[in-house]
């Protein structure tokens, strides 16, 4: 009897197809498995080894570095963990490869998350005093959430509605699942490293305590409180706290409400804006009406202090005709004295002597003036000069003898129209003038022609 041949495979090919069949399988590559932690072990590269196990059987597990919940593995505690099956060629052993570990139970979860809670209170990421305000008006509003969840469209449609100057930046992530905690980290980075933002928004709508879960997770707390951006959670419903919800600057109970608490409401701020115009309008009035007083006031003191204008042209007026008078006079007694100063020159004047009929002798020779006979002798050549003009003469013994003592009387001169006829010898004292002023003595030289 010859027996059927078969085809011979190898240890690794059938390893391999086993490692296929679990992968490809749908069901063995998303499972949540629920059962108590053994045999616990974390290796130095930071990976936990342990088995998951019920009264009937059990698992190897393996939760690489990196991976959510290793802090909730412990010896004989009961979890929930999310994974995929898996062989592992070198050692034949099929092992269920853990993503996330979470207490098993709502009251596990609730557990977990105040331990959580009460760790990250005392390092101090609740504190008050580190709560950043928010800035009143935004000109850029961060938001972490679904680009397709109703979160996003809620928050569009407010600040449409209260203040559409807001610009909105959308770093989208997901906020369900097993990866969803990583990123709503990584989306937060995004924008404090773009640092355009002047606020942050972290949303999602509601959901049970295992689709909040994310918001819960350590890494989005830490990545809410090293943001240098103020950050608001409106995560969930009204009673769902996350969190997220204790590390955030401000918390809203919505998404809705938490754009309403970023941006200004529009129709308050027209309000506001009209109240101010009215009021400053009205105080501009006051101040126009305080002033228009002041000037009244000034322009009543002003006049008060003008001087009397009439009265100073009066004054003028008399100051200008007494001035006017004083000119006259003082002009008039200049012009008697420049008369008197003209009829002095005119008397002293060498010419008018000569007219009045005296002569000038000169000697012939040196030109000298002859005031004396004992200056010419019998013979000596002169010269006489008379008003229109000079003539020789010679010196002779009748000529030479002294004059008589008696005085001869000069023949009057005609009178002249609006002068004074010159005084008599005997009219005043020798050498005097009528008003007592001594009179010049004649040039020398002169005497009366015969």
């Amino acid at each position: 009897m010859t027996l059927p041949q078969q085809a011979v495979f190898s240890v690794s090919q059938v390893a391999v197809h086993l490692r296929e069949l679990l992968e490809s399988n749908p069901f063995l590559s998303d499972l949540w498995i629920v059962g108590e932690v053994s045999n616990l072990r974390a290796s130095s590269s930071g990976h936990s080894y342990f088995t998951l196990k019920d009264s009937v059987a059990s698992l190897n597990c393996v939760l690489f570095r990196g991976h959510g919940g290793a802090g909730m593995l412990e010896n004989g505690k009961s979890v929930r963990a999310h994974g995929r099956m898996s062989f592992y060629e070198p050692r034949g052993s099929t092992d269920f490869m853990v993503d996330r570990v979470l207490p098993e139970g709502e009251g596990a979860l609730a557990q977990e998350l105040e331990r959580l809670k009460a760790r990250l209170g005392q390092e101090g990421l609740f504190e008050e005093s580190r709560k950043r305000p928010l800035p009143q008006f935004p000109e850029v509003i961060g938001v972490v959430t679904s680009p397709t969840g109703a979160a996003w469209q809620d928050i569009q449609n407010v600040v449409r509605r209260r203040y559409p100057l807001a610009r909105l930046l959308l770093s989208p992530t997901q906020v369900q699942g097993l990866d969803a905690a990583p990123q709503i980290a990584d989306a937060l980075d995004r924008l404090d490293v773009d640092g355009s933002c002047d606020v942050i928004i972290v949303a999602r709508g509601g959901g049970s305590l295992e689709d909040l879960w994310p918001f819960n997770e350590e890494i989005v707390a830490r990545a809410i409180f090293r943001n240098h951006i103020p950050v608001v959670s409106g995560v969930g419903h009204e009673t769902d706290f996350t969190i997220a919800d204790y590390v955030a600057d401000r918390r809203a109970p919505t998404p809705s409400a938490a754009a309403e608490l970023v941006v200004p409401d529009g129709s308050i701020l027209r309000q506001t804006v009209q109240a101010w115009t009215e009021r400053a309008w009205r105080g501009a009035l006051r101040s126009v009406e305080a002033s228009r007083g002041d000037v009244a006031n000034l322009e009543r003191r002003l006049a008060a202090g003008l001087p009397d204008l009439d009265h100073l042209k009066r004054q003028v007026d008399d100051l200008a005709e007494s001035l006017g008078s004083n000119f006259q006079g003082r002009l008039r007694l200049a012009r008697l004295e420049v008369d008197g100063l003209e009829g002095r020159l005119r008397t002293l004047d060498p010419a008018a002597t000569l007219r009045r009929g005296f002569a000038m002798v000169q000697r012939g020779d040196t030109g000298q003036v002859v005031s004396a006979v004992s200056q010419v002798s019998d013979g000596e050549s002169l010269t006489v000069t008379v008003a229109d003009g000079a003539f020789p003469a010679t010196v002779g013994e009748q000529t030479m003898a002294p004059p008589a003592t008696t005085p001869t009387a000069l023949p009057a001169e005609p009178a002249t129209e609006g002068k004074t006829a010159p005084p008599s010898p005997t009219a005043a004292p020798p050498g005097t003038n009528r008003r007592g002023r001594r009179r010049p003595p004649e040039p020398p030289a002169m005497e009366r022609l015969i």
